[in-house]
């Protein structure tokens, strides 16, 4: 419940405070005091926009603070999931700077509007004579009768298969929508990877024969200069080896006049044996180069089929081939895979709606169990408030398909005078009707304790006498389990209250403020009799007021 409001410089409030109690408070006033800024400042905590224009003075910021105690509504678990600390005596806070930049804080944790106003719903259900026509919406209906239910969690889990179900269809569709390009493109990516697998690419492999076949086109030339290389190391009188020999026998005779030239001596030995490798070495590289015509032909060949490739697919090189054909390859396996992701996402797809069926059968159960119970509780309400003729039904129907709330759809029906047809209630109900209507719903749900605090912001215009009673006593009764403020100018209602407070204008020399104040019991018999006879009390109107409040 609301226990405490505080406001800064927004509208007409410079600075007002308030507190708040249990059971049923009656805020009056007279018109154009300041009730409606008062609902727009508490409107504007639970998730109402903002802008520069309620700033009062506008180098200030406004500030609007309230402080609900919230323990016996299991709103733990809403806070550990949005990462707030928890507190019983919850503080919500809104500012809005000079520039219209607004700020908002749930016990001094800062949130975003749409969080504050997902809060907001849970805390406070403002109802005004203006908000009739959400009576009308279907959306409003469905969600009254389920509120009447209190199957939140099985709403929940069918909402998350719901959009699961959604989710996994759209994937499905995009899958088939694959697989048929895929199918088209399978023949394409089938011939370029045969094609580049019959290749038997080899890494490395290019870059080999292109040395061979360079060697090959010059295979003569090169046995040629061979031959003649080993002929100047060893053929002949004027030979490199010849000449060397006859260098190691002359160094041979004087190593024995000339002990110290024993290491020259070794040291020329030592190159005609090097000599002699060398040009055993050349002999063997000349004897290893055939000239092949096939060969050379064979070699062209591969290397057209090589470079084709690489043209083909814009690369120099056999390991860029390599890597575009495993590409394709994973392609072609993922075509092959599709079928069987899209046999699982099928089978998926079929659990999930099953389960969905599941969820909404038990959905539909529960809602075709209750809506007799709201038919007759609200009947029942209308008939205290002088609608005795009044039938209230609720017209239910199966979907062809899911939406986000189930399977059904549910219409409030209605008729208001004996002897009519019932029809729509948009197409029957006036707006003094609609009004009791959306009361007597308003104080069935309120059994339920589903808020701690319900606002009725003039919702008994239209009604007088005995009927305003009756309202008052419906408010009286749904106070039992729920906080009830109710901002009304009639004296049947203001009395009924448990705390009454009083919305007033006060001005100095250049600005008027709107004030309140709650009143005593000795005030609040002066404030019901001037609503029963004007700022002219009366002795009549004193004891009526007295009257009332007893």
């Amino acid at each position: 419940m609301l226990t405490h409001l505080s406001i800064n410089n927004y509208a007409l409030i410079n600075e007002l405070e308030i507190d708040f109690r249990e059971g049923l408070t009656i805020i009056t006033g007279e018109t154009g005091a300041g009730k409606s800024i008062l609902l727009g400042a508490l409107a504007m905590i639970l998730g109402q926009r903002a802008d520069t224009q309620v700033l009062l003075d506008k180098s200030k910021k406004c500030i609007i603070e309230g402080t609900f105690l919230i323990k016996d509504y299991g709103l733990q678990d809403f806070f550990e999931l949005n990462q707030l600390d928890y507190d019983d005596h919850s503080v919500i806070r809104r500012e809005i700077n000079k520039n219209g930049k607004s700020r908002a804080f749930i016990n001094d944790t800062p949130v975003n509007l749409e969080l504050l106003k997902e809060l907001g719903e849970l805390l406070v259900d403002i109802h005004s004579q203006h908000n009739t026509i959400t009576l009308q919406d279907s959306k409003f209906q469905m969600a009254f009768v389920d509120a009447y239910i209190g199957h939140d969690k099985l709403l929940s889990e069918f909402s998350e298969k719901f959009i699961f179900f959604n989710t996994t269809n759209a994937e499905l569709k995009n899958l088939l929508q694959k697989e048929k390009q895929s199918k088209a493109d399978q023949d394409y990516y089938q011939f370029q990877f045969d094609e580049l697998s019959n290749a038997n690419l080899i890494e490395g492999e290019q870059e080999e024969i292109e040395k061979e076949l360079e060697i090959l086109n010059h295979a003569e030339e090169i046995k040629i200069n061979l031959i003649k290389a080993s002929d100047e190391l060893t053929s002949g009188d004027f030979s490199i080896g010849s000449r060397l020999k006859e260098v190691t026998n002359i160094i041979s005779k004087l190593v024995l006049l000339h002990p110290g030239l024993e290491e020259l001596s070794k040291r020329i030995d030592s190159c005609n044996i090097e000599i002699k490798d060398i040009t055993k070495e050349i002999e063997l590289a000349e004897q290893k180069i055939v000239y092949s015509t096939e060969r050379i032909a064979g070699i062209n060949d591969r290397l057209n089929i090589i470079y084709n490739l690489q043209q083909k697919h814009r690369v120099n090189s056999i390991n860029e081939l390599l890597q575009i054909q495993n590409v394709i390859s994973d392609k072609l396996n993922s075509i092959t895979n599709l079928d069987k992701e899209i046999e699982k996402v099928k089978k998926l797809l079929a659990e999930t709606e099953k389960h969905l069926d599941g969820l909404s059968k038990k959905i539909t159960e529960n809602r075709k169990k209750a809506i007799p119970l709201i038919e007759k509780g609200v009947s029942g309400i209308l008939k205290k408030l002088a609608m005795p003729n009044a039938i209230f039904q609720i017209s239910h129907a199966l979907l062809p398909d899911y939406n986000l709330h189930g399977k059904d759809r549910l219409t409030f029906m209605f008729n208001a005078n004996k002897g009519s047809e019932i029809k729509e209630l948009a197409k029957v109900a006036s707006g003094g009707e609609l009004s009791r209507l959306i009361l007597s719903i308003k104080s069935l749900i309120s059994v339920k304790k589903l808020l701690p605090t319900i606002i009725f912001d003039e919702i008994d215009q239209g009604v007088s006498g005995d009927i305003a009673d009756k309202v008052g006593n419906i408010m009286k009764n749904m106070s039992a389990t729920m906080q009830v403020i109710a901002i009304t100018h009639l004296p049947q209602i203001a009395g009924k209250g448990t705390s009454h407070c009083v919305v007033y204008k006060e001005s100095d020399q250049n600005v008027t403020y709107t004030k309140i104040r709650m009143l005593k019991e000795k005030e609040r018999i002066t404030e019901i009799a001037k609503m029963l006879s004007g700022n002219e009390l009366t002795k009549a109107a004193m004891e009526h007021a007295k009257a009332l409040l007893e």
